[in-house]
């Protein structure tokens, strides 16, 4: 295509960007070192003038006589990507498809002639997977690189290898809107940043938060009454404020609520209500970005709206004050977005889209006073989010643990280790982590590589159209006008024919393409569902769960109850009380989420299957074997042969003769769950153990430790035979535990036959009578009628004399009149009033004036001889 003399309205459009002063230190710094960051606020032209200039393709501007260029520039979004090609186009007086060209997953408008190419991230990995010289390309800009995608940071860590090995000429620009550019620098290693003042006007804050408390997000959900008060708040600035309102909402479901809410706009001054999002038409995508036409507008969006679109004719914002972030509960093998509080950060961003052509005002949802409590940035998206895709990659790129790759923060071990095991149970990878064949299939079909399995396995069981549909399906969830049948919800897209059934048809060919590329399998002819024999003969509703089942095998579920089930991963799993898929069996969950406070995930959408289908996908999970287990129910040992699929029970029978290891595992976890009054304790076992205790706490080794938890670790040196010879709980409850211990005793260095020296049962007072010694407590304690004592003036001692008996001295009734561990300094100055206290209540038993010269006694006066 030849260049046409481009308006002057686009060649002003073209000077008038700010980011052109900054554009010869940009070019000084990739000469001198190759590599640069860019920082620029937002509607400066650095994603758009940029590009153009250093292509050699910008009128006027540096580098235009230089010699044409090639440039990538990738985004992280698609509406984003479209976006800025139509824009540069537009800026030289072209079409897109000329020397300016988009590619995004299902789409492409770029030619030989394309000079200046704009892809998305994730496309971008495709192309250095299959070709990591990016052969022809002279530069590389990562836009919006401060978002922290994993795309884009993954994307960087790969160009950074490829010059370091392969290109050192390659160029790299890292674009970002915000100042916080040393990460990026010292990545590039230590490349400059250069910086572009944006024009910039004043933009008032206002403080609009909630009358009443609203409820914080969770999951997905987002209370209405704050959607109810964002749209409010709407109303309230297109009364008090002029131009456009752009108002930013955490997601599409968001967005439709709130423009529900405002359908009595027009009314209000003749505002017209536009939504942009990832899934709005690209018609009216296109009408927002071209700007207004006289007609007053209220643009509802995502954050899309943040950083990588200009949306024109803009001075009023209003910021819900929320965001989507990926969450991956590794555990439960559920991962979605999830709605956050959005970082200060975001609100700036948000802020500076009303001061981009005048004076504006931001209207905020939230007090003043939680402001200090929002997160300062977004987190980066590799500490969050799932990284089964980012493992894929990875392998495939030759670094398997990602620990040569340059990332500004290392994947989380644990994340990475549960991709890992995805990646290897899929066939993905081998043992060491290397991709197999299969995985590099999976790799290059650009979708997860749970999709990519089932894609790949699928399309031998159900052709590969139905397949590739089904997945279409799964890589972007219908919308919930279409229920939550997997199957019900393909039949709605085949005969839909809203926006949604139209990127759904237009990613199945895809798909379908590039599973038949990967395969080396010819198209199929129209009319057919796939090449495979037999591949028709399934029904769609038991094709889409065989998928399903296949894309996430640990989601498969069996029924327990009335729309509840229990998925193979251990996660319980519950339906709406007006799903159709109620009276299922077994289900394979496509899409499930768990809000905070509940026990089980919310099943979103899901596909009916039986259990041979259950057993095909999630086939690595079958496991058949001796189950033996002590039963918290039964509260005894039980014994079966089981079948199951992960934590599903399938089947069971008992066994007659267990493992004895197995039998003596159980027992002892039945000891650590019921403690020891499993065994037959006596009154002498009780008091043995007591005793042991008190001789391992006063003189430590060789006296054993008695405690639950040291009995439980040398269960084998004391119960010995007994617990060998145990089989359930009854063989437990006839071990005399006071026969059991006297096994732990130092027999074999003599000390255990001081048992009764150190730690005597009973001790003979002057009385005699042998009295039981407590060691129970702190302290053992001797409780003794205090006439059972006269004469004995020193405090009997145990333990080899290192520690005093505490005596309780008691009444001739037998309650306790006096405690002390000094027998003299009682018998001096305690047992008068004691003695004064009791003698005219006990008349008939000696009360003498010196009872330290007193014969002792358990008599009565009368009964003395």
């Amino acid at each position: 295509m030849t260049r046409t003399d481009a308006p002057a309205a686009r060649t002003d459009a073209l000077h008038r960007l700010p980011v052109r002063a900054a554009l010869p230190a940009l070019a000084r710094a990739l000469d001198d070192h190759g590599a640069a960051v860019l920082c620029a606020p937002p509607g400066t032209g650095k994603t758009t003038l940029v590009p153009l200039v250093l292509a050699g393709l910008a009128a006027d501007g540096p580098g235009a006589s230089a010699p044409v260029r090639r440039v990538v520039v990738a985004e992280p979004r698609r509406i984003a990507a479209r976006a800025a090609a139509r824009r540069m186009a537009w800026l030289l007086g072209e079409e897109v498809g000329g020397r300016v060209g988009f590619t995004v997953r299902g789409e492409r408008r770029a030619g030989p002639a394309t000079v200046v190419e704009v892809v998305t991230t994730g496309v971008l990995l495709q192309r250095l997977q299959r070709d990591p010289e990016l052969a022809g390309v002279d530069t590389v800009v990562l836009d919006e690189c401060h978002e922290r995608h994993l795309d884009a940071d993954t994307a960087a860590a790969f160009l950074l290898d490829v010059r370091a090995a392969l290109r050192p000429e390659l160029r790299l620009v890292a674009a970002s809107a915000t100042t916080d550019a040393a990460g990026w620098a010292q990545l590039l290693g230590d490349a400059p940043v250069v910086e572009a003042q944006g024009v910039s006007h004043p933009v008032e804050v206002v403080w609009a938060p909630p009358r009443r408390p609203v409820r914080p997000p969770h999951g997905m959900r987002v209370d209405p009454a704050l959607l109810d008060h964002v749209a409010a708040v709407v109303r309230r600035a297109l009364d008090e404020r002029e131009g456009d309102v752009l108002c930013f909402l955490p997601g599409v479901g968001e967005i439709g609520r709130v423009a529900g809410l405002l359908g009595g706009v027009g009314t209000l001054g003749g505002a017209e209500v536009l939504q942009v999002h990832g899934r709005a038409p690209a018609a009216v995508q296109d009408a927002v970005l071209a700007g207004g036409s006289g007609t007053r507008r209220v643009v509802l969006a995502t954050s899309v709206a943040e950083s990588s679109l200009t949306v024109p004719g803009v001075r009023v914002v209003v910021d819900a004050g929320l965001a989507r972030e990926p969450r991956t509960d590794h555990a439960r093998g559920l991962s979605a977005l999830t709605t956050v509080r959005a970082s200060r950060a975001s609100a700036r961003q948000r802020a500076g889209r009303a001061g981009r052509e005048a004076p504006g005002a931001v209207y905020r949802c939230w007090a003043e006073a939680d402001e200090t409590r929002l997160p300062a940035f977004p987190a980066a998206e590799i500490t969050v989010a799932d990284l089964t895709a980012f493992a894929l990659q990875a392998a495939c790129w030759g670094d398997p643990a990602a620990s040569s790759l340059a990332l500004l923060d290392a994947p989380p071990a644990g994340a990475l280790g549960a991709a890992r095991v995805v990646l290897t149970a899929t066939g993905a990878v081998d043992a060491e982590g290397r991709p197999t064949d299969r995985g590099r299939r999976m790799a290059r079909l650009g979708v997860h590589p749970r999709l990519a399995r089932a894609l790949l396995d699928g399309a031998r069981e159900v052709g590969a159209r139905r397949a590739a549909e089904i997945v279409a399906l799964l890589s972007e969830e219908p919308p919930r006008e279409y229920g939550d049948d997997l199957a019900a919800a393909w039949r709605s897209a085949r005969r839909g024919g809203d926006a949604y059934g139209a990127r759904w048809r237009a990613e199945a060919r895809r798909l379908e393409g590039s599973l038949r590329v990967v395969t080396g399998e010819a198209a199929a002819p129209a009319g057919r569902t796939g090449d495979t024999p037999g591949a028709g003969a399934l029904t769609d509703d038991a094709a889409a769960g065989l998928v399903a089942a296949l894309a996430f095998p640990e989601r498969v579920a069996r029924a327990r109850g009335e729309g509840a089930y229990l998925m193979v991963s251990g996660t319980g799993a519950e339906l709406g009380d007006a799903s159709r898929l109620r009276s299922a069996p077994w289900l394979a969950v496509a899409v499930a989420d768990r809000p905070v406070t509940a026990a089980s995930a919310r099943v979103r959408l899901g596909a009916v299957i039986d259990e041979d289908t259950a057993r095909a996908a999630a086939g690595a999970l079958l496991a058949e074997g001796e189950e033996v287990r002590w039963s918290a129910e039964r509260r005894d040992v039980v014994a079966r042969r089981v079948a199951r699929l992960g934590a599903v029970e399938l089947a069971s029978s008992p066994l007659s003769a267990p493992d004895p290891g197995l039998v003596r595992a159980a027992l002892l976890e039945g000891l650590r769950a019921e403690g020891w009054g499993l065994l037959r304790w006596g009154a002498e076992a009780a008091a043995l153990r007591q005793r042991l205790a008190f001789l391992h706490r006063e003189l430590g080794g060789p006296w054993p430790d008695v405690s639950d938890a040291a009995l439980l670790e040398r269960a084998g040196d004391w119960l010995g035979t007994e617990l060998d010879r145990a089989r359930r709980r009854a063989d437990l409850e006839r071990v005399d535990a006071g026969t059991a211990l006297r096994g732990l005793l130092p027999w074999a260095t003599g000390e255990a036959a001081r048992l009764d020296e150190l730690a005597p049962e009973r001790l003979e007072v002057p009385s005699g009578s042998r009295i039981r010694i407590d060691y129970g407590g702190e302290q053992p304690v001797l409780a003794v009628k205090l006439q059972e004592l006269f004469g004995l003036e020193e405090t009997p001692r145990v333990a080899g004399g290192r520690v005093p008996v505490l005596v309780h001295l008691l009444s001739p009734a037998g309650r306790p009149a006096a405690v002390t561990a000094d027998l003299a300094s009682f018998w001096k100055d305690g047992y008068r009033s004691v003695r004064a206290e009791l003698r005219g209540r006990y008349p008939r038993h000696p009360w003498p004036e010196d009872p330290s010269t007193a014969t002792a006694t358990r008599r009565t006066n009368t009964r003395r001889p």
